[in-house]
């Protein structure tokens, strides 16, 4: 299956349809519409995707007012030419980073996420990238994504194992381990690396 194929992106248009109108409406039979509207969303992704109903609907319902992208920030940080991962409890690997804090700019989140995944305290150097995840990553999530990659210089700090990541270690380009998709792929860890190795580097976009 295509990233986004047609029906995928249907369905995440109606729902956010769907919770527009439970935000802006005030019509008790028109909120049951969109009710309907947001749950037959639920049900074409499921269909789509092999997601399961329970957790589509908890990703739908979760949202209140006007929908919009969510961000996530990703730290690479280099140390000897090698891109420091961390293994995730699924037994995959990433760069350090999660969902940006309300009350966090993405700078801010990328330190914050760098030391509780990897236990490393670092100062943000460079923007590499800023991506629709829809456009990169698999599989195709309910709602928008905007992430965001920034090159990051280790000041120190030591890995502690924690509650989201096991171990962390460095890789060269042409040995990266199992990666978790859903979060980084191979193509975006090379980018963070071409962008690493080029002082000159101009920040990509979608």
């Amino acid at each position: 299956m295509e990233i986004m194929d047609s029906v995928v992106a249907w369905a995440a248009e109606l729902q956010s349809l769907a919770q527009a109108g439970l935000f802006y409406g005030k019509d008790i039979f028109d909120r049951e519409r969109y009710e309907r509207i947001r749950e037959i969303a639920a049900e074409m992704m499921a269909e789509r995707t092999g997601i399961e109903i329970r957790q589509i609907r908890d990703l739908f319902c979760g949202d209140t007012g006007y929908q919009t992208p969510k961000v996530d920030t990703r730290a690479a940080i280099f140390i000897d030419g090698k891109i420091l991962l961390v293994r995730e409890r699924s037994g995959k690997w990433s760069m350090p980073g999660g969902w940006c804090e309300f009350n966090l700019s993405p700078v801010e989140n990328t330190v914050k996420e760098s030391k509780e995944e990897a236990g490393l305290d670092v100062r943000v150097r460079r923007l590499i990238a800023v991506q629709d995840r829809a456009k990169h990553n698999e599989p195709p999530y309910a709602y928008g994504v905007v992430k965001m990659f920034f090159l990051c210089d280790a000041l120190g700090g030591e890995f502690t194992p924690n509650a989201e990541t096991l171990e962390s270690a460095l890789f060269d380009r042409d040995a990266l381990p199992d990666l978790a998709g859903e979060k980084c792929t191979r193509e975006q860890v090379w980018m963070c690396f071409d962008a690493a190795e080029n002082e000159n580097w101009q920040a990509e976009f979608d």
